[in-house]
């Protein structure tokens, strides 16, 4: 917890530090990747980067950790804390790299603010930041410990099966570890990351959802081409990548399965809500469930712009039918067939069952949308569960 005198101090700057975190962000990322333009070449997502996604990211993460702080003393955001150390994990993250953030982040908060960080505001923004930094940690090497992986040695070698093309802008690619060594274990919903090698030796990485159920030795990938003049810069390089060089018989580094999104043991309602690529965890949620025959009601909604452009969509369905009790609600933007419904995804005539658990996957919009009609339905917040492709953005936006 936060020392009394430091709650008191960021209580007090907290609006100004709040109101100057977009510069204090943009300024550590010059400085730190000008110190280490390694960690931008192989470690950060340079997409996100030049469109300005992971700076309100972390601005976001920043503020709201600082806030909940100062206004539950007793706790911590656990919540957000677990989302960030799980894609810290997949990405092989190391206690020994928290120095580093930290002498250019306060580098960044000094220069952006000057004179008014005098030593006790320092003092209390240093406790912030090592109060973070330290529940990342310990939560990122019982993750590594979980996976029976030395701390950051998340990588092995995968040799791509086969591929097939679902739409015009996804595919699926079928992995196998490349040693023969069993592949590891992973809960329905969790991602891996992917690291390639680019033409300009840049090695990034992306994370993907894991769209096969847990048993399986054949890893499943459902990759989707993002455009990189649409996102505003550089970022779809790894997917473009993927879809024009990658082809069966060739290998690639692959992470360990991590995510926080997953099923649990459970025999409850379910509620299933994705839109476009979010779909690839659902379909190993939905394998898994069919599988171990979940007796409970699930309610399968899904919103893509068309028929055609819904990957998977053959699968989705068909695994849903595999439940004792299902039902499957697609919204299509255009072209939706008599089975389908035309339009966005509406819930307003939906009845979850008592005790549904809702897992919620897709554009940020998307979801904030589908929570909303779920707590207006009277759904506890505790029990709707999402995923964000990318950087979570959620804490920044509310």
């Amino acid at each position: 917890m936060l020392s009394e005198t430091s709650t008191a101090t960021v209580r007090a700057t907290l609006p100004a530090v709040g109101a100057a975190l977009g510069d204090i962000t943009d300024l550590f990322y010059r400085k730190l990747f000008a110190a280490h333009p390694e960690l931008l070449r192989d470690l950060f997502n340079r997409g996100n980067q030049a469109a300005g996604l992971q700076k309100q990211a972390l601005a976001g993460s920043i503020a709201a950790f600082a806030t909940y702080l100062v206004e539950h003393p007793e706790s911590r955001p656990d919540v957000m804390l677990n989302r960030i150390a799980h894609k810290h994990a997949s990405l092989g993250v190391t206690r020994e790299q928290y120095p580093i953030v930290h002498r250019h982040l306060f580098a960044a908060i000094a220069e952006v603010l000057g004179e008014a960080v005098t030593p006790e505001v320092a003092a209390a923004w240093d406790e912030v930041y090592w109060l973070m930094a330290n529940a990342l940690i310990a939560a990122e090497e019982r993750l590594y410990a979980a996976q029976q992986v030395a701390a950051g040695d998340v990588w092995r070698t995968w040799r791509v099966l086969d591929r097939t093309e679902e739409t015009a802008d996804c595919t699926t690619f079928r992995l196998v570890p490349a040693d023969g060594a069993p592949a590891p274990g992973f809960r329905p919903g969790q991602y891996v990351s992917v690291q390639v090698e680019l033409a300009d030796g840049a090695r990034q990485i992306r994370q993907y959802s894991l769209s096969c159920a847990p048993g399986s030795e054949v890893r499943s990938l459902t990759v989707k081409r993002v455009h990189g003049p649409a996102a505003g810069g550089p970022d779809g390089e790894v997917s473009q990548h993927l879809h024009d060089r990658v082809h069966p018989g060739d290998t690639l580094r692959v992470s360990a399965p991590y995510g926080d999104l997953v099923l649990t043991d459970t025999s409850a309602p379910l509620l299933l809500a994705s839109a476009g690529i979010g779909c690839t965890p659902m379909l190993s949620m939905l394998e898994h469930l069919a599988e171990t025959g979940h007796p409970s009601p699930v309610t399968v909604v899904h919103g893509d712009r068309s028929p055609a452009d819904h990957a998977l969509r053959t699968e989705h369905r068909a695994l849903a039918r595999k439940l004792a009790d299902a039902e499957v609600l697609f919204w299509y933007e255009r072209d939706a067939t008599p089975e389908d419904r035309a339009g966005r995804v509406d819930l307003s005539g939906l009845a979850p069952a008592p005790g549904t658990l809702a897992y919620l996957c897709g554009p940020l919009p998307f979801m904030r949308a589908v929570r909303e009609q779920l707590l207006a339905k009277g759904l506890p917040a505790a029990d709707i569960h999402y995923e964000v492709f990318g950087p979570d953005l959620w804490p920044a936006s509310t």
